[in-house]
């Protein structure tokens, strides 16, 4: 919904600047006397409506993000890792993953460790 209303608000911005210009470029060409203000007309400044309903679609976004995302975890180590202890983290928040061979892209040092000594005592068999 507030995506939609930024959306309209551009628009909204787009069509009033467009329309400032063409009517400034077309006052500028009659004459002093024919003309219903004396007055330039200013294409700088956006009316009061098309500001407000800006700042409630950014605003609206803004509350839409912070109420859909998910809860924060805690930034203290301590709580983290006494969470994870207790078995009160959320399935894969805590190290079962470093054991459960889910890092493919990283050296297997034990498992490397453990094929070399199979190696060795291997060789000393024969």
């Amino acid at each position: 919904m507030g995506a939609l209303l930024l959306l309209h608000a551009c628009y909204s911005a787009h069509e009033h600047a467009s329309l400032s210009t063409s009517l400034s470029t077309t006052s500028s060409l009659l004459p002093a006397s024919i003309t219903p203000s004396s007055q330039p007309i200013s294409s700088s400044s956006l009316p009061l409506d098309i500001s407000l309903e800006t700042l409630a679609s950014v605003l609206l976004i803004c509350v839409g993000l912070v109420m859909g995302a998910e809860e924060l975890r805690p930034i203290s180590w301590r709580v983290w890792a006494g969470r994870v202890q207790r078995g009160m983290g959320q399935p894969g928040e805590g190290f079962e993953w470093l054991e459960a061979g889910k890092r493919k892209g990283f050296l297997d040092i034990r498992g490397q460790r453990e094929e070399f000594a199979n190696w060795v005592r291997g060789q000393d068999d024969r």
